[in-house]
């Protein structure tokens, strides 16, 4: 399924929560705790306090937290595609017209300054900005390296940071290559893309570094449609695959021990706004599935995971802030601002 069949399906899917007052559909979900063992959350769906007329989003992709402490919210709304909050769910500022396809956000600290990278899926480009917006560099699709014809064949949806500032680029929606390059934009390599296969990808929706162990670091990108996470050393070498039967996993987000991830959809319900959250361990085991189902384990791979709670609709990102709460931004599902999860 591409992303255009997948956006006719789910939109009809969700047509009839749209006209559901949100305060309506929210009044049993707060204080509703979700998850599992050591990683429980109590959560607020009334955390943003903005008004949609004067800040209005459409999908809300994906958050980040500054060293300031605030986060940093990502919409391709073109009123205002970046939205600043503190840690309370009070806007700070906006800015963004720019960014149509406005779809990944990574927040790389860059010799003491934060910047970020946007991916925009419209564009089909990679801007690098001021945390307040004033670009530094843009990436254009990959012409360099003789598999695309022209740019609407690349369609990038994430991006991860090495130390070094070597930036990786996932062409999610596109051909699915990992696009590696230095940090003054210089084309290094390429992997994955599509094809038989354990080093292949199916919707290589986004990446991270892993540097938990520090003796070998690696990338672990999403391969959505295949239900798994793909780790790859920080050259392009495949290593091994992360099965996550029945997830549709979104971008990995690595922080602490703990690896988190935004499901969008399971598999066995496309369409139906079947989303959660799942936590994996510093051995990639699932502990803990917020709004889904118990973690299980049968011959070493997890049982196939399902939401049992309908509290998300597509969940898109998770971002941890400094206090170990979540905040959880939603595609496609009725213009939501973003629930913010408070460990218990």
């Amino acid at each position: 399924m591409n992303r255009k069949q997948f956006i006719k399906q789910s939109s009809s899917a969700a047509a009839g929560m749209l006209f559901i007052p949100s305060m309506l559909r929210n009044q049993k979900m707060d204080d509703m705790i979700l998850g599992h063992n050591n990683k429980r959350y109590r959560i607020n769906t009334k955390w943003s306090q903005l008004s949609f007329e004067q800040y209005p989003v459409k999908d809300c992709h994906e958050m980040v937290q500054d060293k300031l402490g605030r986060i940093i919210l990502l919409t391709n709304e073109t009123k205002n595609n970046v939205i600043i909050y503190d840690k309370s769910g009070k806007l700070i500022t906006t800015w963004g017209h720019e960014y149509p396809g406005a779809h990944g956000l990574t927040l790389f600290n860059e010799n003491g300054d934060d910047v970020l990278f946007i991916c925009d899926n419209s564009r089909h480009q990679v801007s690098k900005t001021t945390v307040d917006g004033r670009v530094l560099m843009t990436l254009d699709y990959p012409k360099e390296i003789g598999l695309y014809t022209k740019a609407e064949e690349y369609v990038p949806t994430e991006t991860a940071i090495a130390r070094n500032g070597d930036i990786y680029v996932t062409d999610g929606y596109g051909k699915d290559f990992i696009i590696q390059y230095d940090y003054k934009g210089n084309y290094i390599r390429h992997f994955g893309g599509r094809g038989d296969g354990d080093k292949y990808l199916m919707n290589a929706h986004g990446i991270c570094v892993d540097y938990r162990d520090k003796n070998r670091p690696c990338l672990v990108v999403s391969s959505r449609q295949q239900n798994a996470f793909k780790r790859f050393t920080l050259d392009g070498v495949y290593i091994d695959t992360i099965p996550l039967p029945g997830a549709w996993v979104c971008r990995p987000v690595i922080k602490g021990e703990y690896l988190y991830a935004a499901v969008l959809q399971t598999q066995a319900r496309q369409g139906e706004q079947s989303g959660f959250v799942t936590i994996l361990d510093k051995n990639f085991n699932v502990v803990s599935n917020l709004a889904g189902s118990q973690p299980k384990y049968t011959n070493n791979t997890p049982d196939e995971m399902y939401q049992t709670i309908k509290v998300f609709q597509y969940p898109h990102d998770v971002c941890i802030d400094d206090e170990e709460n979540l905040y959880v931004a939603q595609w496609n599902s009725g213009h939501v601002y973003p629930y913010k999860l408070q460990p218990v």
